[in-house]
C-alpha cells in the first residue's frame, strides 16, 4: 500500500513537473528539487492533500516562468500518514535520497518536532504550515531559535494577543472577562498572552478558572457580569465556549464574545441562536477577497473548489516562501537558502506580508482573520494585525 501511495504522489508529480516546461530543461538541466511532507492517507488526509495540491500548482506556475536559477523545479511530496515515524523516515529519505534544498510541511506539530532535529543536523530548511506550537521554531530548553525551522501560521500565544487586542482597541472593551480551563496546555496559553496584551493595553482583566469535563459556567457567568464586564475572552475548545455562550444568554448577558481557533462548527448546535453576534479569530478565511484569484486557479486545476482553503493556501504560500528564498540565495545550496528565509522581510504571498522574526523564525505579526456570526452563519468580518513581538 504504501509503495502505492507514493507511487500515485510521483504520478502527481511528474505532471506538474512535465507542464509548462521548456523542451531544452529535460537535457540540459538538473531540477531544482523541493520536498513536501503531507498527510495524503489516514486522519487529516484532506489537509494535506490540499497542502499538496497547493504545492503543485504553485510549481506548475513557477516552470511555466522559466523554473528557478535557470533550471525546472520537482516538487517531491511523501505521504506521512499524520505519524512522526514517517515523517523522520520522509525527510530522511527527502535530504539523503531525493537531495532536496528545502522542504515544506507539515501541518502537525507533534510531527514538526519529530524531524526538527533532523532538519538543523543535516542544515535542511523547513517551512511548516498550522504546526502552531512555540517549540517548533524555538527549543524550550535552550530558549534559542532552531536555525532550520520555519512556520507560516501564527503561535498559540499570538493568537491570545490577537483576541484581546481586538477585543480593546476595535470593540472598545474597558472591563475584559477571561473564562479558560486551567489544565488544559492549549487554554493555559491562550489565557496567558489575552491577559498579557490586556495589562499592555491597560485594560481591566478578571480571570474565571473551570476544569476540564465543567459543563456548567453559571457561577463564572454570574461573576464577571457583576463585575461589570463588557467582553468575555474565550480561551478553550468548541464545547465550553458554546456551553458559556448558551448559559451567559439563559442568564439574560449579552458581552461581546470571542474566541480562537478552538471554534468549530458543532458549537451552534450547543449555543444555537445565542451564537449570533459572536465574534472568532482565524488564521485565514476561506471568504477573504484576497483568496479569491487563488480559489479560482485552483479550481480550474483540478475541477473543483478546494474545500480545505486554509491548507491550500498555505500549501502555495509555503512554496513561494521556498521560492523567494532560492532566488534571493541565488543558489541551491540548502544553509544559503535558510540564510535567505531568516532574513526574508515584506514578501507578498496570498494572504498576507510575510517578514520573518529572526529571534523566533515565526511571521511578524501576521494578521488574524476575524469572523463573526451574523445571520446564523460565521463568515469573514476584516483582517487584524496587533502590533506585538512575537
Amino acid at each position: 500500500m504504501k509503495k502505492k501511495v507514493l507511487l500515485l504522489c510521483a504520478l502527481l508529480l511528474v505532471s506538474a513537473f512535465a507542464l509548462g516546461v521548456p523542451a531544452s530543461w529535460a537535457a540540459n538541466a538538473a531540477p531544482v528539487k523541493i520536498g513536501y511532507l503531507a498527510t495524503i492517507t489516514g486522519d487529516g488526509s484532506t489537509w494535506g492533500q490540499h497542502e499538496r495540491d497547493g504545492a503543485l500548482l504553485a510549481v506548475k506556475e513557477i516552470n511555466a516562468k522559466g523554473g528557478l536559477l535557470g533550471r525546472p523545479v520537482e516538487l517531491i511530496c511523501y505521504d506521512i500518514k499524520g505519524k512522526a515515524e514517517d515523517a523522520v523516515s520522509a525527510i530522511r529519505r527527502l535530504i539523503f535520497d531525493d537531495k532536496v534544498v528545502a522542504v515544506g510541511g507539515s501541518n502537525y506539530s507533534g510531527i514538526q518536532l519529530a524531524v526538527a532535529p533532523i532538519a538543523d543536523a543535516q542544515k535542511m530548511p523547513v517551512v511548516s504550515s498550522t504546526a502552531s506550537n512555540p517549540a517548533v521554531t524555538v527549543d524550550p530548553d535552550t530558549g534559542k531559535v532552531r536555525p532550520y525551522m520555519f512556520r507560516i501560521t501564527y503561535t498559540d500565544p499570538y493568537q491570545g494577543a490577537v483576541i484581546a487586542d481586538y477585543l480593546i482597541n476595535k470593540l472598545g472593551s474597558k472591563k475584559l472577562a477571561v473564562i479558560g480551563d486551567i489544565g488544559d496546555a492549549y487554554s493555559e496559553g491562550l489565557t496567558e498572552f489575552v491577559t498579557k496584551r490586556a495589562a499592555e493595553l491597560g485594560v481591566e482583566y478578571k480571570f474565571w478558572a473551570y476544569r476540564g469535563g465543567d459543563v456548567d459556567f453559571r457561577a463564572q457567568i454570574t461573576e464577571a457580569k457583576a463585575w461589570g464586564a463588557d467582553a468575555v475572552a474565550l480561551t478553550m475548545l468548541y464545547k465550553e465556549m458554546g456551553l458559556v455562550i448558551k448559559q451567559a444568554a439563559d442568564l439574560g448577558w449579552k458581552p461581546f464574545f470571542m474566541g480562537g481557533d478552538g471554534y468549530g462548527p458543532g458549537i451552534f448546535e450547543i449555543a444555537g441562536d445565542a451564537m449570533e453576534g459572536t465574534y472568532w479569530v482565524y488564521p485565514m478565511s476561506d471568504d477573504d477577497p484576497l483568496l479569491a484569484d487563488l480559489i479560482a486557479k485552483y479550481t480550474k486545476e483540478y475541477g473543483n473548489k478546494p474545500t480545505e482553503i486554509l491548507n491550500m493556501t498555505f500549501g502555495y504560500d509555503i512554496l513561494q516562501m521556498i521560492f523567494h528564498a532560492i532566488t534571493t540565495a541565488g543558489t541551491d545550496n540548502s544553509a544559503a537558502i535558510r540564510d535567505a528565509m531568516e532574513n526574508t522581510k515584506d514578501l507578498k504571498v496570498t494572504h498576507f506580508i510575510w517578514t520573518v522574526d529572526k529571534e523566533t523564525h515565526n511571521p511578524v505579526n501576521k494578521p488574524g482573520a476575524i469572523l463573526k456570526v451574523t445571520g446564523g452563519k460565521t463568515g469573514y468580518l476584516e483582517t487584524w494585525t496587533p502590533q506585538v513581538a512575537f
